[in-house]
């Protein structure tokens, strides 16, 4: 067989080849147009903010406010769905699971998704935020929250208060007289107001009881005037005990019925004997935090979109230019060999 006419048949194998792949193959040669496929954008967490709304806060439950920031670059990136779960910090469970439809993100920059849970007023929880693009996970993160008992419900708040300071203690004791084995005390609350508003439908219920037994052995209700914003007052009451013993006395402030506030002393009658308040209690408030371990979420991160030799607009197959090359490369091999 003649080489040329060889070597010109394999040039023309090749290129029959590459049309071949053309059809066979979608995609094998990228469109250079616009009504080309294009790979999404890389999309990422890029911040998550946990707060609360006082309004929100209810006796058994509290509803927390979720910001997450969605970040996008690049080309157009649809099917963007957030997931946003509550894990109870002790026992792993999940307690409420929510999923957000993001939709298409096109923008370079940051989106805002809000979403709210639902959980106990107690204890601690993961708060997990999962991003998916596709129903694939992309990326994840997430803080833990603690102390949620020490939100106060709505119904439960008051800007009234037993008062707090060393020149003016919120329960006082005194005794008003003593006769055979009864004692009458004179006992008195002092209470401020720290809102904006005068205060209503309050009222202060001291109970005394006997330190040994935890007897109750009487109790007094006195009803509050209003007080002024920024104003400090007192109630009184008096109570009869059995002499010679100690007490505790509690006063409990409420609220049309609700308690808002509590105060605790301490009462000593027995000349040989006396007994304090135990003023050592542990302090609860609520916190947000990040997870403590790892990447504290727990979630495969898949956020490389890009590859070595092209950026997120790269695309797939051959390419035209690649086509060139190779029925170049193939002339340039029947010529050296019809050298």
């Amino acid at each position: 067989m003649n080489r040329d006419a060889a070597l010109a048949g394999a040039a023309v194998g090749v290129t029959a080849l590459a049309l071949l792949a053309v059809v066979a193959v979608p995609g094998v040669l990228a469109d250079p147009t616009e009504d080309g496929p294009v790979r999404p954008g890389p999309v990422d967490i890029a911040e998550t903010n946990i707060g609360y709304d006082e309004s929100a806060v209810r006796g058994e439950t509290v509803t927390l406010g979720v910001e997450t920031r969605v970040r996008h670059r690049g080309n157009p990136t649809p099917n963007v769905t957030l997931l946003v779960r509550a894990v109870d910090a002790d026992s792993g469970l999940v307690e409420t699971t929510r999923t957000v439809d993001v939709g298409t993100l096109r923008d370079d920059g940051e989106t805002v998704v809000a979403t709210n849970v639902t959980v106990e007023r107690a204890g601690g929880y993961r708060i997990e935020t999962v991003l998916f693009q596709d129903e694939r996970r992309v990326d994840g993160t997430g803080k833990t929250v603690r102390g949620l008992e020490a939100l106060t419900p709505t119904y439960a708040r008051s800007t009234v208060a037993f008062s707090d300071r060393a020149a003016l203690p919120p329960l006082s004791v005194s005794v008003a007289d003593a006769a055979g084995n009864r004692t009458t005390l004179d006992l008195a609350a002092s209470l401020t107001n720290g809102g904006d508003a005068p205060s209503e439908d309050l009222a202060v219920t001291f109970v005394l009881r006997q330190a040994d037994s935890n007897v109750v052995a009487t109790r007094a209700t006195s009803d509050v005037d209003a007080i002024r914003p920024g104003r400090t007052a007192t109630t009184t009451a008096t109570a009869t005990v059995p002499t010679e013993y100690n007490y505790y006395l509690d006063a409990v402030l409420t609220r049309d019925g609700v308690v808002v506030d509590t105060a605790r002393t301490a009462v000593n009658l027995d000349p040989t004997k006396r007994i304090s308040v135990n003023e050592t209690e542990e302090e609860v408030e609520f916190r947000v935090e990040d997870f403590e371990s790892g990447d504290g979420d727990g979630v495969e991160r898949e956020t490389e979109f890009e590859t070595e030799a092209g950026t997120a607009t790269s695309q797939p197959g051959f390419g035209p230019v690649a086509a060139v090359v190779a029925l170049a490369a193939a002339a340039l091999l029947a010529r050296r060999r019809h050298r």
